[in-house]
């Protein structure tokens, strides 16, 4: 599963559609030159690897509780002198107060429960005037069906009860923040339709289908089943899949 994770981390990253999403966020926050910046639950590294690479960054710190994840993050990091991963978790940072000039959660609140606690010790670790950026999926809009009854919308909702914590987490993003302390500067919405070759949305329908056979809905032979019929959606110029995105900018102001 992580092995599948990682592949999917990656290849998500670079879609070129992914890349103008995370560049639109990122490029609101004026960091001051050798800013420190600090990614929460940060996968395989590569929004760590992006933004490190940018002007003015002085170091950036990726942190994730998967020992699998950050020992791909710091292979594939080799060579970049400011960046550096280490494992951890997001409800019990290990940094000193007033550590960072940014802090961001990519593609990862969402999988947190108890957020408010995430975002909490994201204020903690803050310097006064740092930049809080969020960007998730709303994983309540998430579809890839073309009709009522579609089965392998199944598997889209299969995958959002089994990979996410809170679905809604996109629409409560700017209250979280809030009542964390941070004040609002942007709130922004990303639209995402993937219809040729949909990379992305295919991984959902996949591992939605793996879901319904861990829980015992469907059968091994059902779900190739269903995998192969989005496959072949693709090829016919048939598939649609889509999900809204959303991206929030704030600021610690005391």
């Amino acid at each position: 599963m992580l092995e599948q994770l990682v592949s999917v981390l990656e290849s998500r990253a670079a879609d070129p559609r992914q890349r103008t999403m995370r560049e639109t966020y990122l490029s609101c926050m004026a960091l001051p030159h050798g800013a420190r910046v600090l990614e929460v639950g940060c996968g395989t590294g590569a929004v760590s690897r992006d933004v490190a690479r940018r002007a003015k960054i002085g170091e950036v710190v990726g942190l994730d509780p998967s020992a699998v994840f950050i020992a791909k993050a710091r292979e594939l990091a080799a060579g970049i002198p400011n960046l550096r991963f280490e494992e951890g978790v997001a409800h019990n940072l290990p940094y000193d107060d007033g550590t960072f000039e940014a802090v961001l959660f990519h593609t990862c609140l969402s999988h947190v429960p108890s957020p408010e606690i995430a975002l909490s010790e994201a204020h903690r670790v803050l310097r006064t005037d740092g930049y809080l950026a969020i960007f998730d999926g709303d994983y309540a809009s998430a579809t890839v069906a073309i009709g009522d009854h579609d089965p392998l919308q199944d598997c889209a909702d299969a995958f959002t009860a089994s990979f996410v914590h809170d679905r809604w987490l996109a629409r409560r993003m700017s209250g979280l923040a809030k009542s964390a302390g941070f004040q609002i500067e942007r709130f922004d919405n990303h639209g995402y339709i993937q219809t040729e070759n949909p990379e992305y949305m295919l991984t959902l329908v996949d591992r939605g289908a793996d879901a319904l056979v861990k829980a015992t809905c469907v059968d091994l032979e059902l779900a190739d089943a269903l995998k192969q019929a989005a496959r072949r959606r693709a090829e016919k110029g048939d598939f649609f899949g889509s999900i809204m995105f959303a991206s929030l900018i704030a600021r610690k102001r005391c």
